[in-house]
């Protein structure tokens, strides 16, 4: 049996009108030390989004969570930040902020696979469970 790292993730959240705090959860950020792994996982669910925020500008949403994954990787095309070394990126990344973007609150966990761990707590977090109509029979 693989050994269990400890890792930590934060939800990313789209947070429209920060003025009301109301927010959608859009990705996962896991971060883990000890197999030197930094990845993000987004999806927006745009149609719940709109419900929320009917005014939103949801190609300035999609871009800004587009860019997540591309810190995580780092390199040339993530822009200054994604040359910083990868505890710096995470620490970056889940910096409180008052934007449209914000993170929850830095949460820890034990895993074998830091992908597993992501996929999961993208199923568990951002996800929404199908509905009774979608679900199969």
């Amino acid at each position: 049996m693989p050994a269990r790292s400890s890792f930590d993730y934060a939800i990313v959240r789209v947070v429209p009108r920060v003025e009301r705090g109301e927010f959608i959860n859009a990705g996962v950020i896991l971060y883990c030390l000890t197999q030197r792994f930094l990845a993000a996982k987004v999806e927006l669910d745009e149609r719940r989004l709109l419900a929320l925020a009917p005014e939103v500008d949801l190609a300035l949403v999609r871009g800004h969570l587009e860019a997540i994954p591309h810190l995580c990787a780092g390199g040339k095309r993530a822009g200054p930040i994604g040359q910083l070394p990868q505890k710096e990126r995470w620490h970056w990344l889940v910096a409180p902020r008052s934007t449209i973007l914000q993170t929850s609150p830095v949460h820890s966990g034990l895993c074998e696979d830091p992908v597993r761990a992501l996929e999961h707590l993208m199923d568990t977090m951002v996800r929404q469970p199908p509905s009774e109509e979608q679900a199969p029979r």
